[in-house]
């Protein structure tokens, strides 16, 4: 086993580019689970009622980890839009 030594400036300049890289590979891949404002916004609805609708019939995905926290998979809500696009000619 090697042990390598660092003075600390570079030590923590090595540190800053690690995190720096690490948020960048997470802002790269969008969250899978979404609130219900950012599912409203990719739906392009204005009603939460909507979004309850499409939750209980059963149109979108959805965890409930908590009694007020809803999330929505980000996925069923893309596939369901996908499923009602229409081709062009």
């Amino acid at each position: 086993m090697q042990v390598v030594c660092l003075q600390e400036e570079a030590f923590y300049a090595l540190f800053d580019k690690v995190v720096e890289h690490l948020e960048s590979k997470r802002r790269d891949k969008p969250a899978k689970w979404i609130d219900g404002e950012e599912a409203m916004l990719l739906l392009n609805i204005k009603s939460t009622t909507t979004l309850q609708k499409l939750r209980d019939e059963g149109k979108i995905r959805f965890s409930q980890p908590q009694r007020k926290i809803i999330l929505y998979d980000r996925d069923s809500i893309n596939e369901y839009i996908e499923r009602y696009a229409r081709e062009t000619f």
